[in-house]
């Protein structure tokens, strides 16, 4: 400092602070070997605090208004340096100007994708980003334990330790919540409010108050999102059939207004009929796995013809009547031991229960018994 500076903070006993930007946190006031004068102003504005230190040790904390600083209203100062009639002499003394205000918009996101498990996905990584705001509640203990003997110190000086905060506590919320992705946006808002009121304790360590954390997007992967819109398109075209059938009726049109074009691809919109008859085949529905059976046609000549029908017997098991059951279902019970020859089994058309050898229409299922096994010696 040149003899100008000496001079001049010999002659100005006014200690305040103009903050010129909008990121400053904490800023230390020079005076010329931390000289103050007995009886100084000490002007601090609204959205400020001033803080004395004196040798490494907060002494007192002002808020907003005027001061002149003396005995009586330094009272934890005089008490430090020993003055026991007053002082009357410059005293040394580090002043430190915190902005209260609130620091807005600042960001945070995921570096890294988070990986949950979903209900409906199953396990997917997410991202997530949005913003926050902070201020400086406690000066002493912002001074204390962030600070130290920074002459300037600045939001990005401690942006990345909350967003790493911030993103620890939201991964922990997020897999704790089960909340379905496609639910995610629905509740942005409480879990903004519920992170900012899990997280403020933590803020309140440093001397910090965590007012507001906002969620803007949570977000898939790209393929991911590829793949949920296409599945969407399909809930909107709805009915693939009916889509298909219209998608043929647009390509008839057009052709239509093309007569030579029509002449010269006969056989390509022949093919194209054959692809759409197996298109829509592929698209009936089904039943148990099998075809559902056609919708019956006006014309005979495409009526197909009924399906054999199989024997069903009821058969006497245990000394009760059981069934009706089919061929197959017998060839069990006999492979089984349950069914023999002289069971008695009986179908409509029969005048009474008859031994089941006797029957001509089983004679195929204890055909196919095999014998019993040789003794063994």
């Amino acid at each position: 400092m040149g003899l100008w500076d000496k001079l001049k903070a010999e002659l100005v006993d006014i200690i305040e602070w103009l903050d010129p930007s909008n990121d400053t946190m904490m800023y230390r006031f020079e005076r010329y070997d931390n000289e103050i004068k007995y009886g100084a102003k000490l002007i601090v504005r609204e959205g400020q605090a001033a803080v004395f230190v004196n040798e490494g040790q907060i002494a007192d904390v002002f808020g907003p208004g005027t001061e002149t600083l003396e005995t009586r209203n330094l009272p934890i100062l005089a008490t430090l340096l020993g003055w026991k009639y007053g002082f009357h002499s410059p005293f040394k003394a580090e002043v430190y100007f915190a902005s209260t205000r609130r620091f807005t918009d600042l960001k945070w996101g995921t570096q890294n994708p988070v990986m949950l498990r979903d209900p409906e996905f199953g396990p997917v990584r997410l991202r997530a980003f949005g913003t926050y705001v902070v201020r400086v509640s406690d000066p002493g203990t912002f001074v204390r334990e962030i600070v130290g003997t920074d002459a300037h110190f600045t939001t990005d000086e401690i942006t990345d330790q909350l967003r790493n905060m911030i993103i620890s506590r939201f991964t922990d919320i997020l897999g704790e919540s089960k909340i379905p992705i496609l639910d995610l946006a629905a509740n942005y808002d409480e879990l903004g409010d519920f992170l900012t009121e899990r997280i403020q304790p933590e803020f309140a360590v440093y001397g910090l108050e965590l007012t507001k954390l906002l969620v803007e997007n949570i977000s898939l992967p790209k393929v991911v999102e590829e793949a949920l819109d296409k599945r969407s398109s399909m809930g909107v075209i709805g009915d693939l059939s009916k889509y298909t059938q219209f998608q043929t009726a647009e390509a008839l049109r057009d052709a239509a207004k093309n007569p030579g074009g029509m002449a010269a691809g006969g056989m390509g919109m022949g093919m194209g009929f054959a692809m759409g008859n197996q298109m829509a085949q592929a698209m009936t529905p089904t039943r148990g796995g099998a075809p559902a059976a056609p919708v019956a046609s006006s014309s005979p000549a495409h009526v197909p013809p009924p399906l054999p029908q199989t024997g069903q017997f009821h058969v006497a098991l245990d000394g009760q009547p059981a069934g009706p059951f089919d061929l197959a279902t017998i060839r069990g019970l006999v492979s089984g031991g349950r069914v023999g020859p002289d069971t008695l089994v009986w179908q409509p058309g029969m005048p009474q229960w008859t031994r089941a050898g006797d029957v001509a229409d089983l004679g195929s299922v204890f055909g196919a018994v095999p014998p019993p096994l040789p003794p063994q010696t």
